[in-house]
């Protein structure tokens, strides 16, 4: 397991990672997903033990991460910037893995590079962005580690591709003991094949769920209630994230179960009412206007 109490990052004066607390546990895949410099890929080299933190306590299985070969054996990190030596093939990378990573499965490597259609022999520089970004996710998911820190894994490959990468993954967590932390911007992606995850705002975490529990702790309701008293009881009634009207529509998105929330708009007599789930964009909006990250204020 993966624990972070207290971390805490600063470069000059930017605070990359304010304080953050969490848990990543074995066997799932965990999500990690924010703003735009909110601190995902900091977090992700710290918990890799590439950079030290300031302050806090990180484990991995117990034991520090940074300065420690034993437990930094087990991680593999992929950038969202592939590095490949000069003037590399696959093969050359393949050496460097195994001389890396004792468990890499050259077997299953060599395997996987045929079925994705990448040519041993060809230089890495003369790849696409796309090929690039498989090769380096079939190095990390053959390096054997228990633990696989992706950032922006999915960015740059094609629908295909990205559906045959979160299947491989999936396999992986059956086969041993696997656990991908993935950080992306293209929620859909993560909303398909994440466990739980975990939510950064300038460097500060928001939440981090069970994508179910997630899920079922905020809804949308829409409703038509004719009487404005009424109306204004059911809005006193709710927990309200973001409110919109068209018409006499009105569209709450609130914290809380659908239940409740339907029940809350039945009592006040509406004309309409149904409770829609969230996708984790949408939560994602909701929860970071909480915080004063609203697109108004990026527009106007």
């Amino acid at each position: 397991m993966i624990e972070l109490k207290d971390i805490d990052k600063t470069f000059q004066n930017i605070h990359a990672v304010d304080h953050v607390t969490a848990s990543i546990h074995e066997g799932l895949i965990f999500g990690l997903i924010g703003s735009n410099g909110a601190g995902k890929s900091t977090l992700l080299r710290m918990i890799a033990g590439i950079i030290r933190p300031d302050s806090g306590e990180l484990t991995v299985d117990g034991e520090p991460v940074y300065e420690n070969p034993a437990i930094k054996s087990q991680i593999c990190f992929l950038s969202d910037a592939p590095y490949y030596f000069q003037n590399a093939d696959i093969r050359m990378m393949e050496d460097y893995y195994m001389m890396t990573y004792p468990a890499f499965d050259q077997k299953q490597f060599h395997s996987l590079i045929e079925k994705f259609g990448l040519d041993p022999k060809r230089k890495i520089s003369s790849f696409s962005k796309g090929m690039k970004k498989q090769l380096s996710v079939l190095l990390g998911l053959c390096s054997g580690t228990k633990y696989l820190l992706c950032d922006e894994t999915f960015d740059g490959l094609d629908p295909v591709v990205r559906q045959a990468v979160k299947s491989l993954f999936a396999a992986e967590i059956l086969n041993r003991d696997f656990t991908p932390v993935i950080s992306s911007h293209n929620l859909r992606e993560l909303e398909d094949i994440c466990d739980s995850v975990g939510l950064l705002h300038h460097g500060k975490i928001l939440l981090t769920q069970d994508l179910d529990q997630i899920k079922c702790g905020i809804c949308k309701l829409q409703c038509v209630v004719p009487d404005p008293h009424r109306e204004q009881a059911l809005i006193q009634s709710l927990h309200i994230l973001k409110m919109e009207r068209s018409g006499a529509l009105l569209t709450l998105t609130v914290r809380g179960g659908r239940e409740e929330a339907l029940k809350l708009a039945q009592a006040q007599d509406p004309l309409f009412a149904e409770v829609l789930p969230l996708t984790l964009e949408e939560i994602f909006i909701s929860e970071t206007e909480v915080a004063g990250y609203d697109i108004k204020d990026l527009l106007y």
